[in-house]
């Protein structure tokens, strides 16, 4: 009887439908046919490994329906082909999706950027953002200084802050207050990295993308100007979003696929 239960719960864990399949997996079932979408690596990679521009691609579709599946075959695909890939699944270590907002986002990939370039691009602009910001900051962690830190103990920082961020709802709305009025000058403190980072990527990549996955999980919540956080991040905030100088893939809510307001980003979209 053990053996069967442990032979049960063997079985029930593979066919797990909220696990994401690893790229290459067996159990992997390509569904393209009946699903009548155009396969990823197609039509989401062609435009990444074809374009002389930077891409900015917005993924959607409904709950279990195999995104993370697919964006982790893309992952590899483009790995394959030549790019440099930062995957992360957002609301793992870094947002709270029962209450997110655009400087959330842009921390997480920020954090996420620095965590796998930092062996091949100098973080001095990131560091030094931080460090300029520090001032509006160091109440709301005061079991941290930055005096005499390395640059790596700096550059955990941002993972710190991501983790309030998702852990500490009473310092949540504090750090995003301080911080919202610096998003701008942070993203060009990103961009001067990516950019180091690009020049100095092993020879086998020549591109960088980022794909920020389960942003699609966001909860929407009604904000005071009668709209919804959605509104406010995926479209308020779509040049922010559009503006990392590197391929960059989001999920993003099904919901506004179909509200009156998605022509305002239709043509960076698949799903």
């Amino acid at each position: 009887m053990v053996q069967d239960f442990a032979t049960l719960k063997k079985i029930y864990n593979v066919f797990d439908p909220f696990r994401p399949l690893p790229a290459g997996d067996p159990a992997y079932v390509d569904c393209q046919e009946v699903r009548g979408d155009g396969d990823i690596l197609v039509e989401v990679g062609r435009d990444i490994l074809l374009s002389d521009r930077k891409t900015c691609q917005l993924y959607a579709g409904h709950r279990g329906a195999g995104k993370s599946t697919e964006l982790l075959r893309l992952q590899k695909y483009l790995n394959e082909q030549g790019c440099f890939v930062v995957y992360f699944a957002a609301d793992e270590q870094d947002i709270e999706p029962e209450d997110a907002q655009y400087t959330d986002i842009l921390l997480a990939c920020t954090r996420r950027l620095l965590e796998a370039l930092k062996d091949n691009a100098n973080p001095e602009p990131l560091v030094s953002w931080l460090k300029s910001r520090w001032h509006d900051l160091k109440d709301l962690l005061p079991d941290v200084s930055l005096e005499g830190l390395e640059v790596e103990k700096e550059i955990s920082l941002f993972a710190k802050i991501t983790a309030k961020l998702r852990t500490e709802p009473s310092l949540r709305h504090k750090i995003r207050e301080r911080l919202n009025p610096h998003t701008q000058t942070l993203i060009l403190a990103l961009n001067q990295f990516i950019e180091d980072a690009k020049k100095r990527l092993p020879s086998e990549y020549s591109q960088l993308v980022v794909i920020a996955d389960n942003l699609d999980r966001i909860v929407p919540i009604p904000q005071e100007d009668g709209r919804s956080n959605h509104e406010h991040i995926f479209l308020d905030r779509s040049e922010q979003l559009k503006a990392l100088n590197c391929h960059l893939i989001y999920t993003v809510p099904i919901s506004l696929v179909y509200s009156n307001r998605a022509n305002r980003f239709t043509r960076y979209l698949w799903y």
